[in-house]
């Protein structure tokens, strides 16, 4: 701890925040100093080791349960260290490691997925020029100072720092989902309507977190918990803010109806960073949701609580519906996506009961869709990506491989036995009916059902349907690429076969600071 003017901080609590920011600026440097030919190995190691090392430091800080600021003795709400905010900490650090090791992938296309200049006009002759060069490296330092945002959004202790959080974890996405080499049209159309679309969410938090002041007379999130118990102030000021406020972190968990931006932005974005935001963006999404509703609402869940389950029924619905009409492997995968968001919102719901299973349900999700997106990059027509799922006919006869490694990720996804996907979705329904969400825990298991055809129809097609002509191929990843499809699916048998381990820990993890 040190000590200045009565203020002090636990530096030790702080590390995994400053290490991942410090090394996100040193990543500016670098490309500031360092040849551009020499960049990318410098970039990706120094981004895997500020990750590895920020993942080491919540590690250290296993056992610490407190606020990294404090005055006199008395901590501030700012930044909290409790055990889910660790864990989810922990959780997207390792995601992140994956991540940055796909975004390094160089041999399934030539100079990477990433524009070289963004600036360059796209389909010009420059454009078409610069197709034959190098990838831009400033992808690793935007990843961090995302990285560094969702990490920080996960132990914010007031709406303030939260925002903050929320701003630095987004406009750096917004960046990385407009700079694919190929097709740089949709991406950058998809980038526009993220950053549009953000833009609205966060003006809905602003206002939302106004209302929660003007309600409690404080941002701090224990401080509205209490006033929702206490406060004299009008209940429409508490209605108003956290309906404002619902609809930020909804957004960027991508629930009906907040959801519309999901399909065109995967779609559009370069796979690798489509990736880093199924798996890093929906923890901290959760993490948030968690420790709002959990720490600074659950006085006043009668209030919240059935606009929230009509919500989640929604979006469990909704997200598989849309998901079984779908003939691009990526917007399927989006529609998964949304409705896994109605998953987990009934942990959500749920309150403390559920807390840890809806820890577990996140990094074993995550797991298991990076992987399955590495895999989509690996799928070309040449130059270009096969989506179409009518591409993927027959892959199991021309590149077995490949083919069982995507029908034991779409099995999890599916949540088949013997997979993460079952043992989460267990865990998490099993939690709901313990809280008395009965209700929301049928239209999962319908949901589930549901979702179930279309992963399973990709199965089929690959198995079972003749190849398709002109057949796409399956490029051999790099040692990087490759360790993230392994990465995956070593997560998704071992969270299946065995996941005592990991289920003890977020049990143990799975208590706020302040309830």
């Amino acid at each position: 701890m040190s000590e200045s003017s009565g203020l002090q901080i636990d530096w030790a609590g702080l590390a995994p925040l400053v290490i991942v920011f410090v090394a996100a600026f040193a990543g500016l440097l670098v490309e500031a100093a360092v040849p551009k030919a020499r960049r990318l190995p410098v970039q990706v190691a120094l981004a895997v080791a500020a990750l590895a090392s920020a993942f080491v430091a919540v590690v250290v800080n296993a056992d610490k349960n407190g606020a990294v600021f404090s005055i006199g003795g008395t901590g501030l709400g700012s930044v909290v260290i409790d055990g889910p905010g660790l864990f989810l900490q922990g959780t997207i650090a390792a995601l992140a490691i994956v991540a940055v090791l796909l975004l390094a992938e160089r041999r399934t296309v030539r100079g990477g997925d990433f524009v070289a200049e963004a600036a360059v006009v796209a389909d010009s002759a420059a454009d078409i020029e610069q197709r034959r060069e190098d990838g831009a490296t400033e992808i690793f330092p935007l990843t961090l100072f995302a990285v560094g945002g969702m990490m920080m959004f996960v132990t914010s202790g007031d709406l303030l720092t939260m925002f903050v959080a929320l701003e630095m974890l987004s406009l750096p996405l917004y960046l990385l989902c407009g700079l694919a080499k190929r097709r740089r049209l949709i991406s950058q159309e998809a980038a526009l309507k993220y950053f549009l679309l953000g833009a609205f969410a966060s003006a809905f938090y602003v206002y939302g977190m106004a209302m929660l002041y003007g309600f409690a007379g404080t941002v701090d999130l224990a401080g509205i918990n209490q006033a929702g118990v206490s406060s004299g102030q009008p209940r429409m000021f508490l209605y108003i803010g956290v309906a404002m406020i619902a609809v930020a972190l909804l957004f960027k968990a991508a629930a009906v109806p907040f959801h519309m931006w999901t399909p065109d932005v995967y779609t559009g974005a370069p796979t690798p960073v489509t990736a880093l935001m199924a798996a890093c963006v929906k923890v901290a999404a959760f993490g948030g949701l968690l420790r709002v509703f959990n720490v600074g609402l659950a006085s006043s869940a009668w209030d919240w609580h059935l606009i929230l389950t009509i919500i989640a029924v929604a979006t469990m619905i909704g997200g598989a519906i849309f998901a079984v009409t779908q003939r691009n492997i990526k917007r399927l995968l989006a529609y998964s996506s949304i409705a896994n968001a109605g998953y987990l919102l009934i942990g959500v719901i749920a309150l403390g009961d559920a807390v840890g299973q809806t820890m577990f349900y996140l990094a074993a999700y995550g797991f298991t869709v990076i992987a399955a997106f590495a895999v989509v990059s690996l799928v070309r027509d040449g130059d270009e990506e096969a989506t179409h799922l009518a591409r993927w006919a027959g892959l199991g006869k021309n590149s077995p491989g490949t083919a069982v490694v995507f029908t034991i990720l779409m099995l999890a996804l599916a949540g088949l036995p013997f997979t993460s996907g079952f043992t989460a979705k267990f865990s998490l329904f099993a939690a709901a009916v313990q809280a008395d969400e009965l209700g929301l825990v049928i239209v999962g298991v319908v949901s589930s059902a549901i979702l179930a055809f279309p992963y399973l129809r990709v199965v089929v097609l690959l198995w079972l349907s003749e190849p398709a002509p002109g057949a796409p191929t399956v490029n051999l990843p790099s040692p990087m690429a490759g360790t993230v499809v392994a990465a995956g699916v070593a997560a998704t048998l071992v969270l299946g076969v065995a996941p005592g381990f990991l289920l003890e820990i977020v049990d143990q993890a799975s208590t706020f600071l302040n309830t």
